[in-house]
């Protein structure tokens, strides 16, 4: 049996710190969206045919071998909120961990424009995702991405049974994480540093 945390939101808001703190508080495994792609990105290249058949095959095979190991996961994620396809990947998503006798748990995380855009500055962010080194065309990114898709849900929109919608702008990931440690209850799994975060 294995759980799945999805934690989503724009660019910069906060995803792998809040993922990161939920992983060293509940000692589940964890893959950022951009491991897939920082792999991929140096195989093939960036945003080629084969680089993005590669990322989406390296997540299906990670998600697939956690239910199959019964290894709880934390997976951050940009969800287009206004594209049909998100809500039937991520419910994909949740059958799959639920077959397997687990749960499926989103969390939704927002902040204002600014400080996203200050966030995308941080060391820690450039250390973790080399594409993100580049500033002035990750902030180009950022604010084209905003301006083209609706990247957190209108109010009162619930996606899933487990959904929780937290304005993470004036919170520390340690403080998000423990929102949603309570809100669903979540108790650490028994396993050592090593089997978690080997190399972090």
């Amino acid at each position: 049996m294995a759980n799945l945390i999805v934690v989503c939101g724009p660019q910069a808001v906060g995803k792998m710190t809040v993922a990161e703190s939920l992983r060293d508080k509940l000692r589940y495994n964890m893959m950022m969206n951009h491991d897939s792609i920082e792999l991929s990105d140096r195989i093939f290249g960036f945003a080629t045919p084969a680089q993005k058949e590669l990322s989406e095959s390296v997540r299906e095979s990670v998600f697939s071998l956690a239910v199959k190991h019964g290894v709880d996961l934390i997976f951050t994620y940009v969800c287009a909120f206004d594209e049909p396809e998100e809500r039937e990947y991520l419910t994909q998503l949740k059958d799959l961990f639920e077959r397997g006798g687990g749960q499926f748990y989103l969390v939704e995380l927002s902040a204002d424009l600014e400080t996203r855009l200050a966030r995308n500055e941080t060391p820690h962010r450039m250390e973790r995702k080399a594409s993100k080194k580049d500033v002035a065309w990750s902030r180009a990114d950022l604010l084209r991405s905003s301006e083209r898709y609706r990247l957190n849900t209108n109010e009162g929109e619930t996606w899933f049974e487990h959904h929780l919608k937290i304005d993470n702008t004036n919170l520390t990931p340690d403080e998000v994480a423990d929102r949603v440690i309570s809100a669903w209850n979540l108790t650490a799994v028994e396993k050592e540093e090593k089997e978690y975060r080997f190399g972090v």
